[in-house]
């Protein structure tokens, strides 16, 4: 059985790029060399030189496949492996097959050839892999339907970017090698934009360069390669939690700066035992710095630091090192040379060593802080009394008639005190054990006795051995009560610190949750995060969780019993109890991540404050457009008809003046219901509709929706039987008209629209089907926009607001308006509301902007906002028959 054929690819930034022609030339040279290659499926597009390229090449016919009446092509994958040729040349890897066939993806069928022992030669646009769906949406603003996995691309065999340059493309377009005369301007001035083309060039370098780095890493280790390749510059920054280290991360992005491509790793080593004199608060404020300046942060575990640093260094190809002078004083080199020149020593020449001067170098690390263990008030008294009673009390009871005869036995009496104190008390009681005893042993119990004289060499040496194993004893076990609880304090810190970062794993961003969860931590009372003013003459307050009501708030920081810096223009101030120096490193990384929700929250306030600027302007502009071109036609028809009935120069028959008449009045129909959907569109914008929801009848409201549209195009489906939806009857009227009049206007000559309604569940669906062109899945939504037209649709019908009202209006009374496709083709509009029975709803009181003189509810209802007897409803009213003649319309308009 054969192995697993390979899989070439030609990765492109854009259609266009040349990834087929190149395909096509290599299957030619590999023909020429007697390859046995095939053309599986080729999509030339109608490009002419492409087209050239297929002949000479064996081409296995394609499947065809029906589906909705259409006959689809497909690449026939039962035809290629019975033909079982060397290679096969299969295009656009992404594609998504048509229904029926055995595969939903193109790369499905691949992966079949491969499988197979065939070789497969593909190409594939960087906007179709499925980790940068999101980053080509907002490039572009087009959601890539068609994605083919990163695994599937990653284990290629080999990689080809065919690179063209933004302006090369769009002159290759203009030219018409790309696509037809008819689609070169709006390709250019929509998805072919410089800036677009541009960023999508950048991502397909930088893919590729990552893909290229991995197979040097993966031959690297397969091979033991050990020494440095410079093939892309590496620098490693060496952190030690001190204040140097911002200095030294800011200095490699500098020198990052000044090569293309370089990357930036910050590296902290900390030892096995977990025991560390670096500043946490340090520590994370020093990975947040690496991370804005692009840059990444490691941490590694080794107790030779220097030969850690350079494993790393070695591991991921790093050509330079960055470290800071020492901070230690000159006496200090007397234990040794330091981290900096054994790094500088042994880093060899394959990696440059860089030290970095700063403002605390020579100025020495300090002193350690001594961490005692806290073994509490009543317990260190035990030990002190068992290290002054318990010697004494042993004098008094071994000191018999013939004392001493037992030294040995008596000394080690001693020593079990004097271990059992620095047990119970710690270090100190056990020395003070330790220095009584010897000199209780030296009185009482050696020859001469009763005076500080010792005659017998031996019990010198039994008095000098106790001592030191006293001595010994106790410091070992004070050092090991203090490293157990250590080891305790830093186990609860980093479950603390894990309990912190699985919260921010889990989306819990908010201010407050963090805030509760500190003041939770550490038993405080108040926490707050405070903000100074941009004067700097006080505070104010961006969240505070108060531990009970009527607890005392924080205004500013000397208000609080602890206070930490976040960032350099507020401070997490906590109030209950002053907190241990040790506490404030785990506080330390609570602030670090409240800046960094702060910071998000106010990107996040930003974005949504610029994407509404932006639907602001675009609204806008296409309200200026509306005005300027489609108000103005039934404007224009409207005066034209005046004039033609005023004008003397003709004398019009009665039938040419109903006819003129006729048109003023279509005219005035028409403006008159655009300028309707403008006024509901900004009442939608403003947030100002506030419905009257009540029972209302769907067999009631659907059919007086109806009154403009021509009759029989619409069939009524209707049960009398349905429940009551909760809606107001005016807002869902207005819907309803909308949604039907879109239906029709796309329908086809002698179909008709059917309305259908039905329950389920809770819920009441009316379901609006047309027998029309229908719409792609990527333009679904889109539809409901303002101001959007869907496909070649004429201007001067509609400024397209029909749909993008009735779905408002649907979202107003609780509901949901969506599109799906028609079986058989067209379009289908789901309107879903809530059921409400009749008598579980109260009587509705008055509506607050509706007019005084509003209908009795018996009365049709009127248009939301407005009186049923104004002068618009009435003309309305007047004119419903005569609407039926409109010219066709619009989808989404």
């Amino acid at each position: 059985m054969a192995g697993r054929g390979r899989l070439r690819i030609y990765l492109g930034a854009a259609p266009g790029v040349g990834k087929t022609f190149a395909m096509l030339c290599e299957a030619h040279r590999r023909a020429a060399r007697g390859t046995d290659i095939v053309v599986a499926l080729i999509e030339h597009h109608e490009r002419p030189r492409t087209r050239e390229l297929l002949v000479g090449l064996e081409e296995v016919p394609r499947r065809e496949t029906e589906h909705r009446g259409s006959v689809f092509t497909e690449m026939d994958t039962d035809a290629v492996l019975r033909r079982n040729p060397a290679v096969a040349l299969v295009d656009e890897l992404a594609h998504t097959n048509a229904p029926g066939a055995r595969n939903a993806k193109r790369w499905q069928d691949v992966e079949e050839l491969l499988e197979a022992g065939i070789d497969v030669i593909s190409t594939v646009n960087i906007q179709h892999l499925e980790s940068l769906g999101d980053v080509v949406e907002s490039i572009t603003g087009v959601r890539q339907r068609e994605t083919v996995p990163d695994e599937v691309v990653r284990r290629a065999d080999q990689f080809e970017l065919v690179d063209m340059a933004p302006e090369a493309l769009r002159r290759r377009m203009a030219h018409g090698n790309v696509y037809g005369p008819d689609k070169v301007d709006a390709a250019l001035s929509h998805y072919f934009r410089p800036g677009n083309l541009t960023a999508l060039r950048e991502l397909a370098l930088l893919w590729t360069a990552d893909r290229v780095d991995a197979y040097l890493r993966k031959y690297r280790t397969e091979h033991g390669i050990r020494s440095t390749w410079h093939a892309r510059e590496r620098i490693v920054v060496g952190l030690t939690g001190g204040p140097e280290g911002s200095t030294l991360i800011r200095r490699a992005a500098r020198m990052a700066a000044k090569s293309s491509g370089a990357e930036v790793m910050a590296v902290y080593v900390s030892r096995s035992d977990g025991l560390t004199s670096a500043s946490p608060r340090r520590l994370a404020d020093q990975r947040l710095l690496v991370e804005q300046l692009g840059g990444t942060f490691h941490h590694v575990i080794g107790d030779d630091i220097p030969n850690a640093l350079l494993d790393f260094a070695r591991g991921v190809n790093a050509n330079q090192i960055v470290l800071g002078s020492s901070r230690r004083k000159a006496w200090q080199y007397v234990f040794g040379p330091g981290v900096g020149a054994t790094v500088a020593r042994e880093s060899g020449p394959d990696i440059d060593v860089h030290i970095v001067t700063h403002d605390h170098v020579a100025k020495g690390r300090g002193l350690p802080v001594a961490r005692g263990a806290r073994l509490g008030r009543w317990r260190v008294l035990s030990g002190w009394g068992v290290a002054l009673a318990g010697p004494l009390t042993l004098t008094a009871l071994l000191s018999g008639p013939t004392p001493g005869a037992e030294f040995a036995s008596d000394v080690l009496l001693f020593l079990s005190f004097a271990v059992l104190a620095a047990l119970v008390g710690g270090l100190y009681p056990g020395l003070t054990a330790a220095v009584l005893g010897a000199c209780l042993l030296g009185y009482f119990f050696t020859d001469p006795l009763h005076r500080w004289i010792i005659h017998d060499g031996h019990n010198v040496i039994a008095i000098l051995a106790y001592f030191t194993i006293a001595v010994a004893v106790a410091t070992v076990v004070d050092r090991s009560a203090r490293r157990t609880q250590q080891a305790a304090r830093l186990r609860a810190e980093s479950e603390t610190l894990t309990l912190l970062a699985g919260s921010v794993l889990r989306g819990e961003d908010t201010l407050a949750a963090l805030l509760e969860r500190a003041r939770e931590t550490f038993g405080m009372d108040t926490a707050a995060l405070l903000e100074r003013n941009q004067d700097s003459r006080g505070w104010h307050c961006l969240g505070v969780v108060p531990a009970a009501p009527g607890a005392a708030k924080l205004t500013a920081p000397e208000d609080a019993d602890v206070d930490v810096p976040v960032g350099d223009h507020a401070m997490l101030a906590m109030t209950g109890r002053v907190l241990p120096a040790e506490d404030r490193r785990v506080l330390g990384a609570f602030a670090a991540q409240a800046a960094a929700i702060v910071d998000r929250q106010r990107l996040r306030d930003e974005a949504a404050r610029a994407h509404k600027l932006a639907e602001g302007n675009r609204i806008r502009t296409a309200l200026l457009a509306a005005v300027s071109h489609d108000l103005r036609t039934p404007l224009a028809a409207i005066k034209a008809s005046v004039t033609s009935l005023r004008s003397d120069d003709v004398a019009w028959s009665p039938e040419d003046e109903a006819g003129l008449l006729e048109s003023i009045e279509a005219g005035a129909d028409r403006l008159d219901q655009l300028v309707g959907n403008l006024l509901d569109m900004s009442r939608l914008q403003t947030g100002t509709v506030e419905p009257l929801i009540r029972p209302v009848g769907l067999d009631e409201v659907v059919p007086r929706s109806l009154g403009g549209i021509p009759e029989g195009s619409v069939v009524l489906d209707i049960p009398e039987s349905l429940p009551f939806v909760a809606a107001d009857p005016g807002l869902l009227e207005r819907s309803v008209a909308n949604i039907v009049e879109n239906a029709v206007k796309y329908s086809p000559a002698g179909q008709t629209v059917l309305v259908h309604a039905s329950v389920l569940g809770g819920r009441a669906e009316l379901r609006v089907v047309d027998r029309g062109r229908g719409v792609p899945d990527s333009d679904k939504d889109r539809i409901f926009e303002p101001f959007q037209r869907h496909g070649d649709s004429p201007r001067g019908d509609g400024v397209g607001l029909g749909l993008a009202v009735a779905r408002g209006f649907a979202e107003a009374m609780g509901g949901t308006l969506d599109a799906e496709d028609t079986p058989g083709g067209g379009m289908t509009m789901v309107l879903t509301l809530p059921t409400a029975a009749r008598h579980t709803v109260p009587a509705p009181e008055p509506r607050v902007d509706a007019a005084p003189d509003a209908a009795p509810p018996a009365a049709p209802p009127a248009a939301p906002g407005t009186s049923p007897d104004s002068p618009r409803d009435a003309q309305r009213d007047l004119s419903q028959k005569r609407r039926a003649a409109r010219a066709p319309g619009t989808r989404g308009g």
